[in-house]
């Protein structure tokens, strides 16, 4: 175990950390009442909005269960919009409310907050080298995951 790898164990340990960090800063700015992954969601929003429950599902990374309760909450919160798509009937839109203009200006303050706290003493070529890291590892990740849920699929198990 001395000589075993930590990377996985540090990008968890510094992503319950930050999560903190992030909360606590919201809550600086009066806005306690959003997790870090409703947080996620209305950043992916606020990237791409009127984007169907797929498509933020790939954004965000959390499973189409995991992301329907949360949309209802921000649904029922003013946050979101659920509306049929003007061109395909079966798909239902994700859309932000006007309530979010503000709340997505304070996020972009925090946002930058912590990221300058992150990058303390890092040159700007440091954290381009780090970044090119992390897509790495995690297209490695997201690699594995989608040929396992691949194989999956060729069993017959379901998710």
């Amino acid at each position: 175990m001395k000589n075993q790898r930590q990377g996985a164990f540090l990008i968890a340990k510094m992503h319950h950390l930050a999560g903190r960090i992030f909360a606590r800063k919201l809550k600086e700015y009066n806005i306690d009442n959003f997790s870090p992954a409703q947080g996620r969601i209305m950043f992916a929003l606020w990237r791409h909005d009127n984007i169907s429950i797929q498509e933020l599902s790939l954004a965000t990374q959390l499973k189409k269960s995991t992301l329907t309760s949360m949309l209802d909450r921000l649904e029922e919160a003013g946050h979101i919009r659920r509306v049929p798509s003007d061109s395909d009937r079966r798909k239902i839109m994700i859309v932000l409310t006007a309530k979010d203009r503000d709340l997505q200006r304070v996020y972009a303050d925090v946002s930058r907050e912590v990221t300058e706290l992150f990058y303390r003493g890092f040159s700007h070529q440091e954290i381009d080298t780090f970044e090119e890291f992390l897509l790495r590892i995690f297209n490695n990740i997201l690699e594995a995951e989608k040929s396992s849920a691949g194989n999956q699929s060729a069993s017959g198990a379901e998710e």
